[in-house]
This record gives C-alpha cells, sequence and structure tokens, in this order.
C-alpha cells in the first residue's frame, strides 16, 4: 500500500503541468461548491433569526379562522383575548396583535393595506412600537422601508386611513408617520401600517380583541381554549426551509456542471496516461503486479487529483471563506421586493459537515472516474505491452 501511494505520487508530480491544470480546476470546484452552499446556509439562519425578532418569536397562537394567505378570511378572524392568557399578556410575554383590511391614500393615491394593531409597550418583537408615543395630533403610525418606498412616505408625513369596523361601517381619519423602520422580514413590512393595539380595538368596535398571539418562550404552558390553535416555530418557518431546499436543488444542477467539467479533465488524463504507458503497466506485471494491484495504482493515481485539489483549496479558498464570512456578500436586489426574508448582504456559513460532505463527495467522484477507464489494464496482454505494441 505505502509503496503504490508513493509510485503514484511521483507519477503525478512527474505529469507536470498536466497534473496542475487538473488539481487547479478541481480545486476550484472545492472553493464554489462549498462558498454557494455556506451562502445559502447563512441565509437559511439570517432569515430565521430575523422572522424570530420581528415577527413569530418562539411560536405564535391562531384565532381558528385566520389565514394569512387570505384577506377576506380578517373579517371573522378575531375573538377576545382568553382569559388563560390574560396574565401572560399583562406580563408581556405574549403580544396580542389585532389584523384588519384597510385603504391608504398617499398622494391622492389608493392602496389596500393591512392595519395592524401592537401593543405599543411590548419589547417581545423588533418592531419600534415605543414611537407610538410620538404627539402629532392624528393616529400615530410606524411603516417598514419598503412601504414608505412604495408609498412615498417619510417620517412626520400624514396621510388617511379608511378601514371597516365589526359592524361593517365604513370610516375614515388621519394617521401621521411616527417612524419607518428596516426590517428583513416582508411580512412585517410591505403593505403593512401598525398602530397601537388599543387605538384599533377602538376603531374596529372589537374591544379586547385579538387576531393572533406571538409568544415568547417555547415553555410557556397556556390553554387558549377551542377557538384558538397553537402554530409552533417550526410550523412557521416552514415555508422558508421548503424555499431554500428548492433554491438548493436547483444550484445542485450548477455543481453537477462544475464537478462534470473538473472530472472530464481527470478522465481524459487517465485514458491519456493509460494508452501511453502501455510499456510500463506491461513493466509492473513483469515485476509480479497483479493486473488488478495495476487497475488500483491507476485509481489511486487519478483520486490524489482531488487530494491534491483539497490542499490546493485550502490554501487560497480558506482565507476567501474567512473574507466572506466577515464582510458578507451584498446582493444586488432588495429581496422585500420579491416578498421574501432576506437581508442585503449575505453572511455565509461553514461547518464541519459541509466542508467534510463536499471532499468526500469529489474524492468519491473522481476515485471513480480514475477507475473507469483503468479497467482497460485488465484487458492488456503484458507481453505485448512489453514489446511497445499498441492494444
Amino acid at each position: 500500500m505505502k509503496t503504490a501511494f508513493k509510485l503514484a505520487y511521483r507519477n503525478l508530480v512527474g505529469a507536470g503541468l498536466r497534473t496542475w491544470l487538473n488539481v487547479i480546476v478541481l480545486s476550484f470546484s472545492f472553493v464554489v461548491i462549498i462558498w454557494m452552499k455556506g451562502l445559502l446556509a447563512g441565509w437559511d439562519r439570517q432569515a430565521k433569526i430575523d422572522m424570530i425578532r420581528w415577527e413569530i418569536g418562539s411560536g405564535q397562537i391562531w384565532h381558528q379562522s385566520y389565514d394569512p394567505f387570505d384577506p377576506f378570511s380578517l373579517q371573522d378572524a378575531h375573538g377576545r383575548i382568553p382569559d388563560s392568557l390574560a396574565t401572560p399578556v399583562q406580563n408581556k410575554v405574549i403580544v396580542p396583535v389585532l389584523i384588519s383590511q384597510g385603504t391608504i391614500y398617499p398622494s391622492g393615491r389608493i392602496q389596500s393595506v393591512m392595519i395592524k394593531g401592537i401593543d405599543a409597550k411590548q419589547n417581545l418583537l423588533a418592531l419600534p412600537t415605543e414611537k407610538f408615543d410620538t404627539a402629532c395630533g392624528a393616529i400615530p403610525a410606524i411603516i417598514g422601508e419598503n412601504m414608505a418606498r412604495s408609498t412615498k412616505l417619510k417620517a412626520g408625513d400624514y396621510t388617511t386611513l379608511r378601514w371597516r369596523d365589526a359592524n361593517g361601517t365604513f370610516d375614515a381619519t388621519e394617521i401621521c408617520i411616527a417612524a419607518v423602520f428596516k426590517s428583513n422580514v416582508p411580512s412585517v413590512d410591505v403593505g403593512q401600517v401598525w398602530i397601537p393595539l388599543d387605538t384599533l380595538q377602538r376603531m374596529l368596535g372589537m374591544p379586547g380583541e385579538a387576531t393572533l398571539f406571538t409568544v415568547k418562550t417555547p415553555e410557556l404552558v397556556v390553554s387558549p381554549g377551542p377557538q384558538w390553535k397553537r402554530m409552533p416555530q417550526k410550523a412557521l418557518v416552514a415555508d422558508l426551509e421548503s424555499m431554500i431546499k428548492t433554491k438548493s436543488a436547483s444550484q445542485s444542477i450548477f455543481y453537477i456542471i462544475l464537478l462534470l467539467l473538473a472530472l472530464l479533465a481527470v478522465f481524459d488524463t487517465q485514458v491519456l496516461s493509460i494508452f501511453r504507458r502501455q510499456k510500463e503497466i506491461g513493466t509492473y506485471v513483469a515485476l509480479g503486479y497483479t493486473q488488478s494491484q495495476v487497475v488500483w495504482l491507476f485509481t489511486l493515481e487519478g483520486a490524489m487529483h482531488a487530494v491534491l485539489a483539497a490542499v490546493l483549496a485550502t490554501i487560497y479558498g480558506l482565507p476567501f471563506f474567512i473574507w466572506q464570512a466577515q464582510t458578507g456578500f451584498k446582493l444586488p436586489v432588495n429581496g422585500g421586493d420579491y416578498g421574501i426574508a432576506i437581508a442585503d448582504t449575505l453572511y455565509p456559513v461553514y461547518s464541519a459537515g459541509l466542508v467534510m460532505s463536499t471532499t468526500l463527495l469529489v474524492l468519491l467522484t473522481t476515485a471513480l472516474v480514475s477507475y473507469w477507464p483503468s479497467r482497460k489494464i485488465a484487458r492488456l496482454k503484458p507481453t505485448e505491452a512489453l514489446r511497445g505494441k499498441l492494444q
């Protein structure tokens, strides 16, 4: 075994530029695959952290009629805050949110919005609800940057808000934009207007009612009653995980093409090597090597391309990975425009499992590609190979 490794290494080094070209291409595959997978892992982690901070906490409790994908369900998706939740709500470990449809008229234009009422003194979510204390002579409201950009509203602006109360009566009043916040979670930003909970309850004629509750800790044991349903954190991020898995699958096509190009170079090298070294193969057999041992030697020689590529990728890829993890990758587009939770700058996350699985994948596929042409050695006739007769 030791002799085989020595022979394989010497043959590789002896091949000179041909070996190093293959190693450089393979190392490039290493770096690109690990970097892109790390970028997706970073997006996954960052998006979940943002959703927990801005919207879902450790889970939510929904009214049984509430469907976030059906605005028409909001008419019936509200109920009185259960007595079992009154104490947690008072202690700020559960935050009630009341949701209704509405319309605003910025600069004379009409735009449908979701009016969301939340406690001004809550500290569970990252929303700047303390801005509700702003005295402006109208109902103070906060909106996200994407909403501000689409409506051309800014802090200090006034606009008209129209809604329909629990009795089906339309009403309108003036709101002032107390603050514009920046969030990577579109579901708290795009088309949303946040106002104080008690104000919205009074406007809608729904005192003491809510549409959903955000929970601070998953260990909190409360029984909200049959009118409400629990939504664990895992269920609330399921759509995000599904989308990232789809992205990962589509990116795999790119990985496969990149890897195939690198493996094609290794395959060609192996074919050429076996064609040009038939006398050497005959010599090995004459010295007592079995044909399977010669096949193993050539397979090992091809697989060592991946080992050298891993070493080279570590030399120039490691500083690149560290630099990317610190500075991140700035996206050229705003994720909020596409309705997905994605930050302007993504920070890749490289786990040991990611590096090991990628290394193992490249090593195994390189060994397989190296073995494929080496099988021809088993069909060579040693006497003719020694005479230099091409077969």
